[in-house]
């Protein structure tokens, strides 16, 4: 693949570069864009921001239709959640990082040390490289990319709301092997209308197992149930 550009950049970075995001440009203009921040845009005329404006409403767009495909047991709400994780700034700073993104930005010289550079930096330098690739290689390869650096923190996310969920967890175990749902009976609330706390109890065959405390009635059934959890399976919740 022949490579253009009229870069700023060492020729040599912008090849590891695409070998480090496993993505390799017909035009290596736009990754030059992508990778310079806005504290070089005097010295360069231009910067990331408007590929970062872009990447942002791409990567959106491109988690929904993979969660929407892949998770069809879930609610609107649940699907709105995980995105809210998986496109955070956080995990997209996470993922630029193991991409190896920082090594390669062109920044201002008051960012020099790379082993210090803001979470919002990293984070938006991974959202111009998604709308660099998308311009340069269309949608399907923009999908490729994203879906392939972020599948992996989809799948945290997923695996740690199921484990956080031991009411559904104590279902699944009472209905197996007692034959019934566990019933959740309030045992007190206090404090005024607007700020109650709640303790329940889980009652299973009419035996009562764990106490939880929480400050609404959904909170406070998951912690009983983790406490009963632990009774009926210590080995399961032991680790968490």
């Amino acid at each position: 693949m022949i490579l253009q550009t009229n870069s700023h950049i060492n020729p040599e970075k912008l090849i590891e570069c695409q070998f480090a995001i496993g993505y390799f440009f017909n035009n290596t203009d736009v990754l030059e864009k992508a990778l310079t921040h806005t504290s070089c845009k005097l010295e360069n005329s231009f910067s990331n921001e408007r590929l970062e404006f872009l990447g942002d409403a791409i990567l959106g767009m491109i988690i929904s239709d993979y969660l929407y495909k892949t998770l069809s047991d879930c609610s609107e709400g649940e699907l709105t959640k995980i995105k809210s994780v998986v496109v955070s700034q956080s995990t997209l700073a996470k993922v630029s990082s193991e991409v190896q993104l920082k090594e390669f930005l062109i920044v201002g010289r008051g960012l020099n040390d790379r082993n210090f550079l803001p979470k919002s930096l990293l984070a938006n330098v991974f959202e111009a490289v998604i709308a660099a690739i998308y311009l340069d290689g269309g949608l399907e390869s923009a999908y490729n990319f994203t879906v392939k650096h972020l599948k992996k923190e989809v799948d945290i996310v997923c695996k740690d709301q199921h484990e956080k969920n031991y009411k559904s967890i104590l279902q699944q175990h009472s209905q197996k092997e007692y034959g019934v749902t566990p019933c959740y009976q309030v045992l007190q609330q206090i404090g005024p209308d607007h700020g109650k706390s709640f303790e329940i109890s889980v009652l299973i065959k009419g035996n009562e197992y764990g106490r939880g405390w929480g400050k609404s009635k959904k909170e406070a059934e998951q912690y009983a149930a983790k406490e009963t959890l632990k009774l009926l399976l210590p080995e399961l919740i032991q680790v968490q």
